[in-house]
């Protein structure tokens, strides 16, 4: 099946816009590159948070594909009659994580969120707008650490906002994607806890062919691509679960 869209994408080489949610954006920026070489489609990206995307494509913003970092925002566009309905699955299972870009600032139980004076600031995505903001508002309640911790909050509008604020140190520490400081399996600097699943709701990331994706062979297919062999391998060595 696969083999026989890649011979037809070529054929019929099209292009299509996809809106990827910020924490996603490494192992989409590989995806994109191994399915443009294997289908001869063209893909454009666009990175940012869920709920923006959100507001954009109620506006009209002429994309194709929706991965969103949530499963609720893709659901509220079928609804909307914005997305094909028979297209959404989920492509990955993201993990939050607690870190820091200091060496051993976090330990692997998280014990530095409940030490007076360890932190000034403590960054997080905005929880309106980015699922994995609004995972670690639910983490930290569940902690009983959020009336504590909130005045300490720096947020950022999207996840990778949030991850520059870390890696600048402007916060010393703060929730973010695995797979933002994961690589090979490992966290690559800095130090990390990462935060047990069953402190916040699973964050089930969906795709979701759009309405003005309807007819596009490139958005079909690249959507078929990602529940192949090889985007699986990619979006697992980035942290994901699936």
């Amino acid at each position: 099946m696969l083999l026989l869209i890649v011979l037809l994408g070529r054929v019929h080489a099209a292009e299509v816009q996809v809106a990827v949610a910020a924490n996603f954006s490494a192992a989409m920026q590989k995806i994109a590159q191994a399915f443009e070489q294997d289908s001869g489609h063209q893909v454009r990206l666009a990175f940012g948070s869920t709920g923006k995307f959100y507001a954009q494509i109620r506006n009209g913003a002429p994309f194709q594909l929706l991965l969103a970092a949530d499963d609720t925002t893709p659901e509220r566009l079928v609804a909307e009659g914005l997305g094909l309905a028979e297209s959404r699955f989920s492509y990955a299972t993201g993990r939050l994580v607690l870190w820091s870009k200091q060496p051993g600032l976090v330990d692997a139980q998280g014990a530095v969120l409940r030490k007076a004076g360890a932190f000034e600031r403590i960054a997080l995505a905005d929880p309106k707008v980015a699922p994995y903001g609004a995972a670690a508002i639910q983490a930290l309640g569940k902690l009983g650490l959020l009336e504590a911790l909130t005045p300490k909050f720096v947020q950022g509008e999207s996840i990778a906002q949030t991850y520059q604020f870390i890696a600048t140190e402007n916060a010393a520490l703060g929730f973010v994607a695995l797979s933002q400081v994961q690589v090979d399996g490992r966290i690559a600097q800095g130090s990390a806890w990462i935060v047990p699943a069953h402190l916040h709701e699973p964050i089930r990331q969906d795709a979701l062919l759009l309405k003005a994706g309807l007819g596009n062979p490139a958005a079909a297919a690249l959507l078929q691509y990602l529940r192949g062999d090889k985007a699986r391998a990619i979006i697992r060595a980035h942290g994901y679960e699936l």
